[in-house]
């Protein structure tokens, strides 16, 4: 879900090429098209925009293309600095990340559950979940908003007694589109670097998988931070921060 561009797209690639039936979403439809095209026997795809209601609707017209489905993965998602609180991208930001996520992420809950089929949930959420960050108060919230969510489905899932596998990864600064083309940032990864961990992540599903491991041990550092001392901090996505010896940055995907 989300596999028009950056990460999304690199890892459906990766999937199909390596023969495995792959399902794409996402609101434009060109660059999953071209997939399909390019492995015709791997790729089903569907327009799907997580922000609208028809959106589990669809996702189960993709899902009967598809014949079932073993892995849901949730890659769709905006993000912007925004220091100014600008009123429309910070709701934006919300509706998708937030809305959108718990829309498709249940959907794809209730087929397993209701379907009774053992499943696995994984869910690109971000670092930037770890503490509320000033310049990105809509975007960090989302994605902790994410991260709360998945560990009361998976609260719920013992409840119910349905078999399904959660995975929350959550990676660091990646050079997508999502970022600015003119500028460098901290501790910055490749999708060539990143894709590979991702696929690791998602066969062995660990609980939460950080990409990379120094973002691992950032996060690790900031969670001690008591909130009274946060808020007094000059944190900014491209400021650095020091961590014993090392130069790092607090950033989202």
């Amino acid at each position: 879900m989300g596999a028009s561009s950056g990460i999304g797209l690199a890892v459906a690639e990766a999937l199909a090429s390596r023969g495995v039936k792959t399902g794409l979403a996402a609101r434009h439809t060109k660059e999953l098209h071209a997939l399909k095209e390019k492995y015709p026997d791997f790729v089903e795809y569907e327009s799907i925009d997580v922000t609208h209601n028809d959106g589990p609707k669809k996702l189960e017209e993709l899902i009967d293309k598809l014949g079932g489905m073993d892995i849901y993965f949730h890659v769709a998602g905006i993000g912007y600095s925004n220091p100014s609180l600008d009123s429309h991208r910070e709701a934006e930001m919300i509706a998708t990340n937030a809305g959108g996520f718990a829309r498709m992420v249940s959907a794809a809950y209730g087929y397993y559950r209701d379907n009774d089929r053992k499943g696995q949930i994984v869910a690109l959420t971000s670092v930037a979940g770890t503490n509320g960050i000033g310049d990105m108060a809509a975007y960090s919230a989302s994605k902790k908003c994410a991260q709360t969510y998945l560990v009361a489905l998976e609260q719920l899932a013992r409840k119910e007694k349905v078999d399904i596998t959660f995975t929350d990864i959550r990676p660091g600064w990646i050079r997508t589109p999502l970022l600015d083309a003119d500028k460098s940032y901290p501790m910055e990864m490749t999708l060539d670097y990143v894709v590979p961990q991702i696929i690791r992540a998602i066969v062995k599903h660990p609980r939460v998988a950080y990409i990379d491991a120094r973002w691992g041990a950032l996060c690790s550092a900031w969670k001690a931070i008591p909130d009274a001392v946060w808020v007094k901090m000059n944190v900014s996505p491209t400021k650095k921060i020091s961590l014993g010896n090392e130069d790092s940055a607090i950033k989202p995907k």
